[in-house]
């Protein structure tokens, strides 16, 4: 399919400009060390330098995982002197599913617990190839269910919990959902879905516009679904389970609200938009933003662009919304 991309937002694409390029054009098996390698190459302060002189708690534990699978280990944010049980974050981190880890997305979680006086639980999960479907979704399902289970201990307002993740976390987060709903499990307030991954066919225009520029660009977008589902990846005949590519979902009802944030110049574009859609025709709510000419992950690496003080603040009143703050 020959397409021409969606322009991105001038000062965007001077960001995109500034960031060291990728030149591999088609990433095979052996690129996954070299990806994780490139996100490690920027790593995260510790948990206490994030936090600075604000009024949040940190601690790390280790929990049960899924059954026969090893313990997962979490990181629970807490606004400091607690008195009575709070709404709610579970955080699920991106990276395709095949890298990154869960303090990337400290920041992130830090603003949002000081800002709203909610608790965060941010959870580390088995990566693809080594540990392929289902191990990423049920570890992630595994860390809710624990968190909603010790609800009491934590501080936690069990019927005010937002599961949430950005890309690769956005995609599982909507298939945790998906699992809470299925197997009767934790009642969900809200999905906090940003620019998700969702479709592991790449069959959209916006999955064939981003091929060669963009943070997260078509071909290790093919990568990363074939680490995780194997040769299944991309075959719409094949068995793929919504858990894993949520797309593939035929029934999108009785979902707790979503938030649905996308940018236009950016290969989950449409699936996302999709989503939103069969959300709205199965009779749900969902709230869907889509920002105009902003890439993948635009308000991580613009900070201080409009469009990113925009979606921060769209964010912070869903959550308020949902969760009754």
């Amino acid at each position: 399919m020959r397409v021409t991309p969606v322009p991105f937002d001038p000062a965007l694409g001077a960001v995109l400009d500034s960031m060291p390029r990728d030149e591999e054009s088609a990433p095979g098996p052996d690129s996954v060390t070299a990806i994780r390698d490139s996100a490690g190459a920027f790593p995260m302060p510790p948990v206490a330098e994030v936090i600075g002189d604000r009024a949040v708690d940190a601690e790390e534990l280790t929990i049960p995982g899924p059954e026969g699978a090893p313990g997962l280990a979490v990181t629970v944010l807490r606004p400091r002197g607690l008195t009575e049980p709070v709404p709610a974050l579970y955080n699920i981190h991106g990276g395709g599913m095949i890298s990154g880890h869960r303090h990337q997305d400290t920041p992130r979680l830090v603003d949002l617990v000081d800002a709203l006086g909610v608790v965060a639980v941010n959870v580390e999960y088995r990566l693809a190839p080594e540990h392929p479907d289902p191990a990423p979704v049920e570890d992630c399902y595994a860390g809710l269910r624990w968190m909603t289970e010790y609800a009491d201990e934590l501080g936690i307002d069990a019927g005010r919990v937002v599961v949430m993740g950005g890309s690769a976390g956005g995609g599982l987060a909507a298939g945790v959902a998906l699992l809470a709903r299925d197997r009767q499990g934790p009642r969900l307030a809200g999905q906090l879905l940003l620019c998700p991954m969702l479709d592991d066919t790449n069959s959209t225009v916006s999955s064939h516009q981003y091929t060669e520029r963009g943070t997260w660009r078509r071909p290790m977008n093919i990568l990363a679904w074939q680490a995780l589902l194997g040769d299944d990846a991309g075959d719409p005949a094949a068995p793929v389970s919504p858990y894993a590519a949520p797309t593939r979902a035929t029934d999108l009802s009785n979902l707790p609200p979503a938030f649905v944030e996308v940018g236009a110049a950016e290969l989950f574009r449409d699936e996302d938009v999709n989503y939103a859609s069969r959300i709205w025709a199965a009779g749900g709510h969902a709230e869907l933003h889509v920002w105009q000419g902003a890439f993948h992950g635009f308000d991580v690496f613009a900070p201080d662009h409009e469009a990113t003080r925009a979606a921060l603040a769209s964010r912070r009143s869903w959550l308020r919304r949902v969760l009754g703050l």
